[in-house]
């Protein structure tokens, strides 16, 4: 089965009536062979929606993608000339995302047999382009994909596009519940809950401790026996302390009832709002996390609702996607890594190895020694994400990083961490992250890339921030200085 077997996405193939029937009905069989290859190498569905020949066909063909909630995206090829004025009301209301598939059916130029019937019936290298200036007019959103539709690259290409367009039509319809506010005085974690609404379709509302806590202490007892079992198979229980683990599940069952009951796909807390709770959720966030869902601390939704987006994206890819803090440096000369962790909740989708399960003091928050997950993450490459809000528009930081194999075993730090090296060099990559205003908190993926961020960033209309190997400070100043005269004229 797909990943993401409930979404569709249409091909929808251009050209005109002025070749006759037979060249139509070659362009329609082709149409129909690249569509079904398609369908079976993307995560999605891939359909044929057959061919656009006058504008009222284009129209009506929008039209229809627009109000059809299966439909995720338009992936568009022009195999002979389609005259662009033709796509232009269409164009015009478009409320999906667009990939416009440069490619032609054949992939070599068949040299003793080429004459002017195949000329007139293979023209994508001349409509492609004819249907990219309309593009270009309209100042159309579109991802562009160049290349033979049967290269692997163009596949992973079309994949990765996909994902980013799936990421914005599940966060479309996303609601984030906050357990509690903000950490009081942090500047990071607020923004504008009415405009990610706009902007994102995120709907982030609070909920009460302590009526959240009454549910908790409602949780049957066999709910959190049969839990706690799937916990001894799964992971090292290394504490005495069952209690506490009990306790962490029973949260754990009852946020996700209070989630699948209200539809809530991400959620935060903050240990500065616990009333009526026996300790911060350690344990039930990160297993809520495995499970999909989004997280944030300290009541920090837009990491939360990002975290959901990128999980979302990622889903049947290997990796692992999860919330993030930046903690404390390595400053060795030539050898500068970051530790990153958080008080608690990491998800151990990142894990290295096999995963336990301790129960210690946490020092701050004043409840219970919570029960909590450690594990080292693994190595490879991955990116830190960040969606902060620059008062009047949101801004998306992707930075490229390395994660490294813990160069110590830290036996006293009982809280799941990952290590890695920031790209192209530490001071580079520190100084553009605080430049562009990146947080303290981040969603670290190995699985989502800055490709596919970058996607996600242009469907959503926010601005988007890369760091990675060919960052230079001076270009990046100048960058977003020209980005903040840019979105204010907008």
């Amino acid at each position: 089965m797909k990943p993401f077997e409930k979404h569709e996405f249409w091909f929808v193939t251009g050209s005109q009536h002025l070749y006759g029937p037979q060249v139509l009905d070659e362009v329609a069989t082709h149409a129909n062979i690249i569509a079904r290859a398609l369908d079976a190498a993307l995560p999605a569905r891939i359909v044929c929606k057959g061919l656009v020949t006058t504008p009222d066909e284009a129209s009506s063909c929008i039209k229809e993608a627009n109000y059809d909630s299966r439909c995720a995206g338009i992936i568009t090829w022009m195999h002979t000339f389609s005259p662009s004025k033709m796509w232009i009301n269409g164009l015009k209301i478009l409320n999906k995302p667009l990939l416009h598939l440069h490619t032609q059916f054949n992939a070599e130029i068949p040299v003793n047999d080429i004459d002017m019937d195949f000329m007139n019936s293979n023209q994508s290298a001349h409509g492609d382009r004819e249907h990219g200036f309309i593009g270009a007019r309209l100042r159309l959103p579109r991802k562009i994909v160049a290349g033979h539709w049967q290269d692997d690259s163009v596949l992973e290409k079309i994949g990765a596009w996909i994902r980013s367009a799936i990421g914005c039509t599940e966060g479309s319809s996303l609601k984030v519940a906050r357990f509690g506010d903000n950490m009081r005085e942090v500047a990071v974690t607020e923004g504008d809950k009415v405009e990610a609404q706009i902007k994102l379709g995120w709907a982030v509302n609070t909920y009460g401790v302590g009526g959240f806590a009454e549910q908790v202490r409602a949780v049957p007892e066999a709910e959190v026996d049969a839990l706690y079992g799937e916990c001894r198979e799964k992971y090292d229980i290394a504490t005495d302390n069952e209690e506490s683990v009990r306790y962490q599940l029973r949260m754990e069952a009852a946020f996700k009832k209070f989630f699948i009951e209200n539809g809530i796909g991400a959620f935060t807390t903050t240990f500065e709002d616990l009333w009526g709770l026996e300790q911060l959720p350690g344990l039930a966030s990160q297993r809520l996390m495995e499970a999909g869902y989004g997280f944030g601390g300290e009541g920090d939704w837009k990491t939360a609702a990002l975290l959901r987006v990128m999980k979302t994206m990622g889903k049947g890819l290997p990796g692992g996607t999860t919330f993030m803090e930046d903690y404390t440096y390595h400053l060795i000369k030539g050898d500068e890594l970051v530790l990153g962790a958080h008080m608690l909740e990491v998800c151990p989708s990142i894990a290295a190895g096999k995963v336990r399960i301790e129960s210690m003091p946490l020092g701050i928050g004043g409840k219970a020694d919570p029960a909590r997950m450690v594990f080292e993450g693994h190595a490879g490459k991955a990116v830190c994400a960040s969606l902060i809000d620059m008062g009047g528009r949101m801004r998306l930081v992707c930075a490229d990083v390395e994660a490294v194999e813990p160069i110590h075993a830290m036996p006293k730090l009982p809280v799941a961490r990952v290590m890695w090296r920031l790209l192209p060099d530490f001071e580079t990559g520190a100084r553009g992250w605080i430049t562009a205003g990146g947080a303290h908190h981040s969603v670290l993926s190995y699985t989502v890339t800055a490709d596919m961020l970058e996607d996600y960033a242009e469907m959503a209309d926010i601005e988007f921030i890369h760091i990675g190997a060919h960052t230079d400070i001076h270009s990046l100043k100048r960058d977003l200085l020209l980005a903040d005269i840019a979105w204010k004229l907008r």
